[in-house]
């Protein structure tokens, strides 16, 4: 187990990156219509596109697929400074780590589930009249995993802290 804390904070840092670069290159959703099958990029849903043309009509970003975005790179940037600042043997947020860890596993776990509902909220967005025939991509479901999974490496070290003050 102390290997595996030793290690926390680089795990978490590795997982929310596969899961925010999942989120930004997957397609988020695949829509299945009368006209054939088109796909929602990631990007598409988190921030919205503008048309082009008659046949690529506007469409409005998720507002959940958007605050997903920022919560997993608020947690990118929380995880990154609890992973430098030790090297750095700068201790000025050692007095805080716990809350960070509590707030960077918040931020990942929120944008995890907010990844695995993006379709309502997309469908919302678009004032879609049903969701029938739509279907999440792949990317998000494991990149809402590995931000999930994230959050728990990131909350390890403090919870490890505190089980051992207890004792």
């Amino acid at each position: 187990m102390k290997k595996v804390l030793q290690f926390a904070g680089i795990i978490s840092l590795a997982l929310a990156v596969i899961a925010f670069v999942l989120m930004m290159i997957t397609n988020a959703m695949t829509v299945s219509g009368i006209l054939g099958d088109y796909t929602v990029a990631g990007t598409t849903a988190i921030f919205g596109h503008k048309s082009t043309g008659l046949l690529d009509p506007d469409l409005t970003a998720a507002p959940l697929a958007l605050i997903a975005w920022i919560l997993m790179l608020a947690g990118l940037i929380i995880v990154l400074l609890g992973v430098v600042l030790p090297l750095l043997k700068i201790n000025a947020l050692e007095k805080f780590s716990g809350i960070l860890d509590i707030v960077a596993l918040v931020c990942f776990a929120l944008a995890g589930i907010f990844m695995f509902i993006v379709i309502p909220s997309f469908a919302g967005a678009n004032s879609w009249n049903t969701t029938d025939g739509v279907t999440i991509g792949a990317g998000w479901v494991i990149g809402g995993i590995l931000a999930i999974v994230a959050g728990a490496f990131a909350i390890l070290p403090a919870a490890a802290a505190f089980l051992g003050k207890k004792k």
